[in-house]
């Protein structure tokens, strides 16, 4: 039987840059129940059931199927010179060159992740940037530097499918001493750039991304108040699924910046 038989309908070849990827749409089903997002829950004690993870939530350690049959079919069909990186996503190991256990950043209709840590193989020609840290010591931000390009910062991270890091950070392009964000934290939502998924024809897509992109530069400015006004101003009432719109205004009025900072990278 082929892997078309063996996978899901739907299954679609991804080509980047020479990089083939065989992958199942993004499903949204997940976000049907927004609240179930880590953290817009109350505070509970540690005898009270922990609250789930947003159901879109499918990040696997690199290699691994984790019991996924669609991953598992793949890595049958493909062989050992691929390698799983969850969501129905499977690619080839050493892409790019060198790396035999790549990454791939998965963007969804609200939520964003990574399918494992960055592994900085250091600085190089054109990602001469700073790699910055989290408590833990894991790679989640760049610093770029004067003329980096972002496929050799993923070159550098490990990074298969490094051009979906503009679309992370709600830019088209990358300036020197702008911080991406490149390892998202899955428990926080993040708000698309080019339109939400279920935009009708006719969706107002250039005011919607000078929004986003406002709602960007006021987060990192550290700016709520701009970034209410901007949302309250008609970024709220352009989203055709009201839940959504709702998640976003939770957020402001809790006003917590490392959340902002992600939904608006």
């Amino acid at each position: 039987m082929n892997l078309a038989a063996k996978i899901t309908t739907g299954v679609v070849v991804l080509v980047v840059g020479g990089l083939v990827a065989l992958a199942a749409p993004t499903m949204s089903a997940g976000y049907a129940e927004l609240s179930s997002w880590a953290i817009f829950q109350p505070t509970v004690e540690a005898t009270d059931v922990a609250t789930e993870e947003p159901a879109d939530e499918q990040t696997a350690e690199p290699g691994v199927a984790h019991g996924d049959p669609t991953g598992q079919a793949m890595l049958d069909e493909l062989g050992a010179d691929y390698v799983y990186v969850g969501n129905g996503t499977a690619i080839p190991k050493g892409s790019p060159a060198g790396c035999e256990e790549p990454r791939w950043l998965h963007i969804g209709s609200m939520s964003a992740s990574l399918s494992g840590d960055l592994v900085d193989r250091g600085a190089r020609d054109l990602a001469a940037g700073v790699a910055g840290l989290d408590e833990a010591g894991r790679v989640v931000t760049y610093t770029v530097a004067p003329g980096d390009a972002l496929l050799a910062i993923g070159e550098r991270f490990c990074v298969a499918n490094a051009g979906a890091f503009a679309t992370l950070n709600h830019t088209r392009t990358i300036q020197p001493g702008e911080v991406l964000l490149l390892h998202p934290d899955s428990s926080i939502p993040w708000v698309p750039y080019f339109g939400p998924d279920d935009a009708a024809a006719g969706f107002p897509q250039i005011p919607y991304q000078h929004a986003i992109e406002a709602m960007s530069t006021a987060a990192h400015a550290g700016d709520v108040d701009a970034m209410r006004a901007v949302f309250a101003d008609g970024l709220s009432g352009m989203f055709p699924n009201p839940a959504h719109a709702d998640l976003i205004a939770q957020a402001l009025a809790a006003g917590n910046l490392d959340v902002l900072r992600q939904m608006f990278a």
